[in-house]
């Protein structure tokens, strides 16, 4: 499979989960949403140096993020700031 054809399923499979809890307008579902899509690091150190874990855990952030944000925008919510 070549890279082309895995992030194209990949935004089909996001595209089809953001249709899905836009419909379901589930406070349980958007609660999980917006608790997962950002990185909680508590106290930052400037010096620090992210490692892979890190990049991992973002990367799940920023899918969640997206997700949230098509399913608001498919509800009809403007975009937050």
């Amino acid at each position: 499979m070549t890279p082309d054809i895995l992030e194209a399923r990949l935004i089909a499979q996001r595209k089809l989960l953001a249709r899905i809890v836009a419909a379901l307008q589930d406070p349980g579902v958007d609660g999980y949403l917006a608790e997962r899509n950002h990185l909680d690091l508590g106290a930052e150190d400037p010096g620090a140096v992210p490692d892979e874990a890190l990049a991992f855990a973002g990367a799940v952030a920023d899918e969640l993020r997206e997700i949230e944000t098509l399913a608001d925008r498919l509800r009809g919510k403007p975009p937050t700031p």
